[in-house]
């Protein structure tokens, strides 16, 4: 079941995103990884900052989770991430679903260049890979991150689907 969190899914979100982001370990810049992955005042900030997030319940415990930022004339899709224990179920792609159906604009979505497998995850779901200065002038445009993540990031769109 997918639904909207609220603020008492806080430590659930964290959790979820926390479990999952150990896939990144050893595959991103080593600069780039730290143990707590997000910690909880950069989550606190995102929320704040517009980041809703959407759960996926299994036995009512959420086992995914993805946020949708509404920016101007984009949408981004942010911070998409599954349980270790619930991986390839298929969760992700509901959630990735529900939050495309939730905007008409065009949207964003980025993540490490050596995440191979979101990036193949998001091509499966019509996004594409934009080119490096794209990449550079939508991170500058939509996202605030420091200059290495922009350095070790790729971008990927998707048209509004008709």
């Amino acid at each position: 079941m997918i639904l909207k969190c609220a603020s008492h899914d806080f430590n659930d979100i964290y959790e979820v995103i926390n479990d999952a982001a150990a896939a990144y370990k050893g595959v991103i810049p080593a600069d780039r990884w730290r143990e707590t992955y997000m910690p909880q005042e950069e989550l606190t900030i995102q929320i704040k900052e517009g980041v809703e997030f959407w759960g996926y319940k299994d036995n009512d415990r959420i086992v995914g989770v993805m946020g949708i930022q509404h920016k101007g004339d984009v949408t981004l899709i942010r911070h998409a991430y599954v349980r270790t224990s619930h991986r390839n179920k298929g969760i992700g792609g509901k959630l990735l679903n529900n939050l495309l159906e939730q905007t008409t604009k065009p949207v964003l979505i980025g993540t490490w260049v050596d995440a191979r497998w979101a990036i193949t995850f998001y091509e499966k779901y019509n996004f594409r890979l934009v080119s490096n200065d794209e990449k550079d002038r939508l991170l500058a445009k939509y996202w605030r991150i420091p200059q290495r993540q922009v350095e070790t990031s790729v971008v990927l769109a998707r048209e509004i689907q008709s």
